[in-house]
């Protein structure tokens, strides 16, 4: 579709939820794009991305940060304990904070260096044994400790299963981000960005259908 179709796509979805289309940020999920795809988005004046891996992030983005103001860049995929420094270094938000360890990693890296990444907290809404997350039992206490490590918990993210309804997952981080004072609710990624606004998405994550499938570079299998 491109970034303009999804943009209005986003702003339509926003609108008739009673909302503005200011109040959904819209990032492009740029993890294994060619550079050229990923500048393209830039040129067109989007400032909003998503990667899934610290290494990738820190191979591309400087040059484009160099060359482009007002980067805003975000983490959505997982966080190893080990590449947490360069994480808090590069990114400007990081939405897979999701067990104690990650949390005092983070904690003891933003007292050394003197800032940290807005964080969202990682909810496995399905309980999926294969999948990244805190178990939603957990959440409340989870919250409670980052807040007692004095971390910046903006939100909640979530990623349904795939072969479930997504609306029953977004309405129920829904529930736990209002019953714990959290604004933020990162949920919805190409074919349910939609409905994720509907229930009040305020991060969505959607790559495909900004930039296309993924190419595979020469050599791949």
């Amino acid at each position: 579709m491109g970034l303009e179709d999804i943009s209005a796509k986003v702003a339509a979805a926003a609108e008739a939820a009673g909302r503005t289309a200011e109040d959904v940020t819209l990032i492009a999920v740029s993890k294994v794009q060619p550079d050229a795809r990923v500048e393209a988005v830039l040129e067109q004046g989007h400032r909003c991305f998503g990667e899934n891996r610290v290494q990738e992030a820190q191979g591309k983005w400087p040059g484009f940060r160099e060359r482009y103001e007002g980067v805003d860049l975000h983490l959505i995929g997982p966080l190893q304990s080990n590449k947490a420094r360069g994480a808090m270094e590069l990114f400007d938000a990081i939405h897979t904070v999701d067990r104690p360890k990650i949390a005092a990693t983070i904690a003891r890296l933003a007292d050394e260096l003197g800032r940290c990444p807005e964080l969202f907290i990682q909810v496995n809404t399905g309980e999926e044994a294969q999948k990244a997350g805190c178990l939603p039992g957990e959440v409340d206490g989870f919250i409670a400790e980052c807040r007692m490590l004095s971390l910046p918990v903006k939100g909640l993210m979530c990623i349904p299963p795939v072969e479930e309804e997504p609306s029953l997952h977004f309405a129920l981080l829904a529930k736990m981000a209002e019953r714990n004072g959290l604004t933020g609710l990162s949920m919805g990624m190409s074919a349910d960005f939609e409905r994720a606004i509907a229930l009040g998405a305020t991060h969505v994550r959607v790559g495909s259908a900004i930039f296309g499938d993924r190419v595979a570079p020469q050599g791949d299998a």
